[in-house]
């Protein structure tokens, strides 16, 4: 399959079996993250693998929805506010979010790629996991992976709604 048809199949899967991901899959999937692009090389992301049910419990506090809890495995993914590259000639833009959503959606396509699931989770309680994962202050966690077997029966695949290519972009 090549990236477009790994592209078009990818969707935001909310019903997960409770098998358990292999380590094998665990790390091809970090491996991906790993080797995306960054601002000046300073790749300043960090990943927590959540696996153990003590922790598992915190990530669903932290996004208390019901088809969140049948994960079987999370990835948070963390950016590093020390280690990311800022724009100070111009405007101290800083890259962090930028740095960590290229690697994150690396991470995504890579999920894609072994036939798993997973979906963006941007909308959860930032402080509580911050708090509960004992977080330092520059570490922010940025995005939620919900990871693992897609449950078919449950799992309604939503119509592709995308923009038109003339819509999104423009030759010069």
């Amino acid at each position: 399959m090549n990236l477009v048809d790994i592209s078009r199949k990818r969707y935001s899967v909310r019903a997960y079996l409770a098998q358990k991901v292999e380590p094998s899959k665990i790390n091809y999937i970090l491996e991906c993250a790993r080797l995306a692009p960054s601002a000046c090389n300073m790749q300043p992301w960090f990943f927590y693998i959540i696996e153990s049910e003590e922790a598992k419990g915190i990530v669903r506090r932290s996004y208390d929805r019901e088809w969140f809890k049948t994960a079987p495995l999370y990835i948070v993914v963390c950016g590093d506010h020390s280690q990311s590259w800022k724009r100070n000639r111009f405007d101290n833009k800083d890259h962090c979010d930028v740095d960590v959503s290229i690697a994150s959606e690396h991470l995504c396509l890579a999920v894609e790629d072994l036939g798993l699931g997973t979906c963006w989770v941007c909308n959860f309680d930032k402080n509580m996991l911050s708090e509960a994962l004992n977080l330092p202050e520059h570490i922010e966690p940025i995005v939620l992976f919900p990871i693992g077997y897609v449950d078919e029966e449950n799992s309604a695949v939503p119509e592709k709604k995308r923009k038109l290519l003339s819509e999104i972009s423009k030759r010069l």
